[in-house]
Order: C-alpha cells, then sequence, then structure tokens
C-alpha cells in the first residue's frame, strides 16, 4: 500500500511533535508537511534539528501554507481555533483531506471552518481522538437513557496547566450528551457559599496542573448509590495513535462532508 502523506500543523508542539513522531513509528504514513504560527521560531529549522523526526523536512510557517500542503493527502491539526479559521478554508480549497482535533471554538468560528469544510473535501473534527473515549461516549448515551429521573450526572475534567479552554472539548461532548438525554437547562462550572443543585442543573468542573494529558470523569449519583465512570489518558500517544487511524480512514473516503470519531466505530477499517 502507498504511504498516505500527511501535513501537520502545530508540527512542534506537544501533539503536533508527538503525532510526527507516531507516524513514523508505525509507518504507512509519509511527512510531507509541518506548519507552525508565523512568529514560532522554530521556522526554518528542520524536524531534524528540533529532535522531532529523522527527516530534512523544513518547518514552514502558516502563511505558507499552501506550499506544505503541495504533496499532502491528509492535513491533521491540533492547534488553536484563530490558526484553524484561517487555515482549514485554505486546505478545504487545495482538497486535501482533514482530520482535526483542535477545541475552544466560539459558535462563530465553528460555523466559519465547518462552511469552508462541507461540500468540499472530506473530514473528521473531533474533540478527542482517544478510541476509548470515544466508545465512553457511546456507554454514556446508553446509561443515561436507562436512568431514573431523580439520578444526578456530574462531569470533572484535568488536564496539564498548559490547556488554554476549559471546559476541555471531551467534557463538552459528554455534556451535549448527557444534557439532550436528561433534559438539563444550565451548566453550573463551580459552586462556592450556598449553592444547593437544582434539578435542572448538570456540574462540569475542571482542573489544571503540572503535565496530566487527560482525565475525564462522570459522576451518577442516585439518593443511597453512585456510579463512577472515569478514563485515564496515560500519554498523548494515545491521541496521536486514534489520529492516525482516523487519518487512515477518512483517506478512503469520498463524500466531502465532516465526519465524526462515532462514524470510524461504526464503519471501521
Amino acid at each position: 500500500m502507498t504511504n498516505i502523506r500527511i501535513c501537520v500543523a502545530g508540527a512542534t508542539g506537544r501533539m503536533g511533535s508527538t503525532l510526527i513522531k507516531e507516524a513514523l513509528n508505525r509507518g504507512g504514513f509519509e511527512v510531507v508537511g509541518a506548519v507552525v504560527a508565523p512568529n514560532e521560531k522554530t521556522i526554518g529549522k528542520t524536524l531534524l534539528e528540533l529532535g522531532i523526526a529523522n527527516l530534512d523536512l523544513k518547518v514552514v510557517g502558516s502563511d505558507r501554507l499552501k506550499e506544505a500542503l503541495k504533496d499532502a493527502d491528509v492535513y491533521l491539526s491540533f492547534t488553536t481555533p484563530q490558526a484553524e479559521v484561517s487555515n482549514i478554508p485554505v486546505v478545504a480549497e487545495q482538497r486535501v483531506k482533514i482530520v482535526m482535533g483542535t477545541t475552544g471554538f466560539t459558535d462563530e468560528q465553528k460555523k466559519i471552518v465547518e462552511d469552508a469544510v462541507k461540500g468540499k473535501v472530506p473530514a473528521i473534527f473531533s474533540p478527542n481522538f482517544s478510541i476509548g473515549i470515544n466508545i465512553l461516549f457511546k456507554i454514556v448515551k446508553q446509561l443515561c437513557k436507562i436512568l431514573p429521573a431523580d439520578y444526578d450526572v456530574s462531569i470533572v475534567e484535568a488536564h496539564h496547566k498548559g490547556k488554554a479552554d476549559a471546559p476541555s472539548g471531551t467534557a463538552k461532548k459528554f455534556l451535549e450528551i448527557v444534557s439532550s438525554i436528561k433534559g438539563y437547562k444550565n451548566e453550573v462550572y463551580g459552586r462556592v457559599g450556598i449553592s444547593k443543585r437544582k434539578p435542572e442543573e448538570v456540574e462540569v468542573f475542571s482542573v489544571r496542573g503540572g503535565g496530566i494529558p487527560g482525565i475525564h470523569e462522570l459522576m451518577v449519583a442516585g439518593t443511597h448509590e453512585l456510579i463512577r465512570i472515569e478514563h485515564l489518558v496515560f500519554s498523548r500517544n494515545v491521541f496521536a495513535q486514534g489520529a492516525l487511524y482516523a487519518a487512515e480512514w477518512i483517506y478512503r473516503q469520498r463524500e466531502p462532508k465532516i465526519y465524526s470519531m462515532e462514524d470510524i466505530l461504526e464503519n471501521p477499517l
């Protein structure tokens, strides 16, 4: 099989560098583009010089994105909403398929990105590329459907102190699932003082500290019992592995629309 040629945005960041290393270790991929923000000090240096991979591929700024995409089959990105609002329309215009794990979009930014892709290229957008967490989304959906009405659901997430958005995109996905089924109308992101929980409220708490790759927990509380469901990430490799699996999957798709990890789980390779 021919290698899938990938262009990685945020190439020198935590996720981007992990993604490149995982792609080369896994095999079946060729890194043909490495993109960073226009003001990054790494621009002009090779992945070899930066200690990321044994490749003479030079890192370029996003102002040279078209050049980085020239030979790419799939664009993989874990960057910022601001970067994606600029980058995704360019990628779609070049007809390069997309795997994006960026979170923290406003509604307006999300619409810009989605409109840029629809009808042009197959793309996968996901707040979390861990296979385990996406299986958990499906489990939680079924759990909420059979829960008695008086059982309360709370969501807790923890990440490294460098993560900018809170709650995490994954926590927001759990919130969307739980609220749509349980009928919660109001979100509570922290409690202080006298603050009893109301029936229409759902709690979402965020913790930031150290180098935590990711922890998500759902607490389902009845009057006399508690169900705790927890997913822990040991390293960012799990996100890279999931994103590369998504890249293999989207490489085979022809319909130009936005897919989800649920589509992949229901139609595996």
